[in-house]
């Protein structure tokens, strides 16, 4: 569903990744762990096309979207929940969702049943439906967190990548976004999953990647990785 190869990445003259390669099948959750500054958002932005790379290929869905813009990586069905939420703080909680199922309504993306998909999206998040009018900007962070990743859903997406989803919340509210992963994950969402929490990640994902310094220094199954014993040293606090 999703495939990156050899991909070179980075800000004007450094570059952060240097050649990386994964894979993220149909139905499967996979999860890409690293330290702070190994890369991970920098392959996020890349694969969306926030970022052009200078070398190496994104498939997705069989089509080579590699360097194309945002909004046509977008129409082609992948949804982007970022690194740091940016929601659109002045628009009301419903008018946030809306516009992530903007390509919809232009034609660009199936429509389907917007209304429903907009319902299911606040039943996956009750918070939200509490909030439905009130301005995104007077959310607390873990609502906008949860109205970020609602509006990945609604582009009704092939495949959605989350970013540090779990990043700046309270453990009780790190527990349910958790949650509402596996449940999209029980439900067939592809998605890759960046997240500071290896644990949860690992306990997550179906596959997991590990980025040292720009480079993929191992790979395999999730429930492995957790098991094996220099990934546990080094992110897991050596005895979780």
């Amino acid at each position: 569903m999703l495939s990156i190869s050899n991909l070179h990445a980075g800000y004007g003259k450094v570059e952060v990744l240097h050649g990386i390669s994964l894979e993220v099948p149909k139905g499967k959750v996979v999860t890409l762990i690293g330290s702070n500054g190994a890369g991970k958002t920098t392959t996020m932005r890349a694969i969306s096309g926030m970022i052009a790379p200078s070398q190496g290929t994104v498939m997705l869905g069989g089509r080579d979207v590699t360097g194309q813009e945002p909004y046509r990586v977008a129409k082609l069905g992948l949804a982007h929940s970022p690194e740091g939420r940016r929601v659109f703080s002045t628009m009301s909680v419903t008018d946030n969702l809306l516009l992530g199922a903007f390509p919809r309504f232009t034609g660009a993306r199936p429509k389907g049943d917007v209304q429903a998909d907009l319902e299911r999206a606040m039943e996956y998040f009750p918070r939200l439906k509490e909030r439905r009018q009130q301005l995104a900007g007077t959310l607390s962070g873990g609502e906008q967190q949860m109205l970020a990743m609602a509006r990945a859903m609604m582009l009704n997406p092939e495949v959605v990548l989350l970013d540090e989803p779990s990043m700046g919340l309270a453990p009780i509210l790190v527990q349910e976004v958790f949650r509402i992963i596996e449940r999209l994950r029980s439900e067939g969402m592809t998605m890759l999953l960046v997240e500071q929490f290896a644990a949860a990640a690992l306990n997550v994902a179906d596959y997991a990647y590990v980025l040292e310094n720009g480079r993929i220094s191992v790979h395999g199954e999730a429930a492995k990785l957790r098991d094996d014993p220099a990934v546990k040293a080094a992110y897991l606090g050596g005895s979780h």
